[in-house]
């Protein structure tokens, strides 16, 4: 059974949905205290949140169980990223579900500021009739859109179909891109030198942190008006308002804030600015979608381990994860091999993959050798999820390869890893789709089951050394179930990994390091 904390308000049909699993039992107890949170988050191997709840500090701390933060919602501000990642919890939103009402929101914007809708308002209530209100026509209008992921789209065409002229800046997106949704690519400067409207659709990232600062609002066209229903933060407030009450802009539009709620902002001391409360995703539709969406996306990877809108790990279809299984579990054992064989500290690692598995994703196949690599030197749990930050935080750089071609094997995975003096290389395939096998360390061919209590050793290629370990494991009542011995051409130093029925205790691995002629001696488990 697992427990999914609820912390925060979800539409009814999220709890329905969430209902249907009979797997997942629900803890529903949204607008607590950090302190009344901490027992009900302790106990939780999921946490959905809205924006209220923050996934951090000392909550975060106390859900020692925790494996899947959901966020019904976009925006991840209110979860703390990378401690999750280390972690190896996986944090997840619902990118699409809101994203028609946020393109929607900021297209109500536009219109009110086109046409000066809050001060015509005000106007009327207070007794005055100002029809000398003068706004200005959309149609035919440049509207330049900052951020062209889903709501950047449909907003585009929105706009697209109110007759503007629509460009675009969107560093990560392709010019092919922009043009089958009918919008002009530009440069962020040119864009905002010619824009009648801007729109910002982009998330709040160290490079996106102030985009519209002071220099850039007043490049913005003389007269344009902004637009922001993504995040706050992207614009420097300050300057925003020196930019409408001179009048080179003619009006702005936020529904973000830097702080929210904004407290007393110089903002609003501007008239020709407008605001709404963060109320992009603030609709009856948008509420039960993000509800019902994150409600299956949190019990698909509970029940199932499939990862779905994943802002922390890279999304799996359970198909792909199918085809992958075989080959991450193979990557992994031979991380651990290679862990117990290197004597120093880890400079860097390169993971290949070769021949058919190259056609897959290759990244999993890259994360599953280092959680294998690294699962015994660290205190938190090391999965997929966190596997490579911890290693890059760790000083070790990772280099991953593939190709469709493949030596003697349909698909190889090698693992190797370079210290101040050594390197060691590992070569490992899937035989039957499902049977790991070991084929070569370092020059050293030798073939063996990954499974069961694997004992290895380095020895002098000479007579009579197998009859030793044999004797001195027999003994002791340890029965050798396989065995295989690898020689490198032209060196004098043999390889042997021997299947034993038990796992050695240290005084019999202290014997077998005695042998004279045996130079490293190890044991794993499987």
């Amino acid at each position: 059974m697992y427990k999914v904390f609820v912390a925060d308000k979800l539409a009814p049909e999220g709890i329905a949905a969430l209902e249907q699993y009979p797997e997942i039992e629900i803890d529903f107890t949204p607008g607590l205290s950090v302190a009344e949170a901490i027992p009900h988050a302790a106990a939780a191997d999921a946490i959905i949140v809205r924006s209220a709840t923050k996934i951090k500090g000392e909550l975060l701390a106390a859900a020692s169980k925790l494996r899947v933060v959901g966020r019904a919602g976009i925006g991840v501000d209110n979860v703390d990223l990378d401690a999750t990642t280390e972690r190896g919890i996986v944090v997840m939103n619902t990118p699409d579900a809101n994203a028609t009402t946020t393109a929607e929101l900021a297209i109500a914007h536009m219109f009110s500021l086109a046409r000066s809708l809050p001060k015509a308002d005000r106007s009327v209530r207070e007794g005055g009739w100002e029809r000398n209100l003068l706004g200005t026509e959309i149609s035919g209008k440049t509207v330049g859109i900052i951020g062209f992921g889903t709501i950047g789209r449909l907003f585009a065409e929105r706009a697209r179909a109110l007759k503007m002229h629509v460009i675009g800046f969107d560093p990560f997106v392709t010019e092919k891109t922009f043009a089958e949704h009918g919008v002009e690519p530009a440069e962020l400067d040119d864009l905002l030198a010619e824009a009648d409207f801007v729109s910002l659709h982009c998330p709040v990232t160290e490079g996106t942190r102030n985009l519209l600062s002071r220099e850039r609002l007043f490049k913005m066209k003389q007269g344009a008006r902004l637009i922001n229903c993504a995040r706050g933060g992207l614009v420097d407030e300050a300057a925003l308002a020196e930019a409408v009450s001179s009048g080179h802009l003619a009006g702005a539009a936020l529904d973000v804030f830097e702080n929210e709620p904004p407290g007393d902002s110089p903002l609003f001391a501007v008239p020709d600015i407008q605001f709404t409360p963060h109320l992009g995703a603030s609709t009856h539709e948008a509420q039960t979608a993000v509800g019902v969406e994150i409600a299956h996306q949190i019990a698909a990877y509970l029940i199932k381990g499939e990862v779905i809108n994943a802002v922390n790990v890279p999304s799996m279809a359970p198909e792909k994860l199918e085809q992958l299984a075989p080959y991450m579990d193979l990557a992994r054992k031979l991380g651990r091999v290679l862990c117990r064989m290197a004597d120093e500290p880890l400079s860097e690692v390169e993971i290949g993959v070769f021949g058919e598995a190259a056609k897959l994703d290759t990244h999993p196949i890259a994360s599953a050798a280092m959680v294998g690599l690294l699962c015994e030197h660290h205190s938190v749990p090391v999965n997929t999820i966190n596997a490579i930050h911890l290693a890059r935080r760790q000083g070790i750089k990772l280099t991953e390869v593939s190709s469709a071609d493949s030596r003697d094997y349909v698909s190889l995975i090698r693992v190797s890893a370079r210290s101040s003096n050594h390197t060691v290389c590992l070569e490992g395939t899937v035989f039957e789709r499902r049977h790991s096998r070991l084929v070569r360390i370092n020059d050293y061919a030798i073939e063996s089951p990954l499974e069961g209590q694997l004992l290895f050793t380095r020895h002098a290629d000479q007579p009579g050394v197998i009859g030793t370990l044999g004797e001195l494991l027999g003994r002791r009542g340890i029965n050798i179930s396989r065995m295989q011995v690898g020689v490198a051409n032209g060196s004098q130093v043999a390889i042997a990994v021997l299947g034993v029925s038990q796992p050695l205790d240290e005084v019999t691995l202290d014997a077998i390091a005695r042998v004279a002629a045996v130079d490293k001696v190890m044991q794993i488990g499987f």
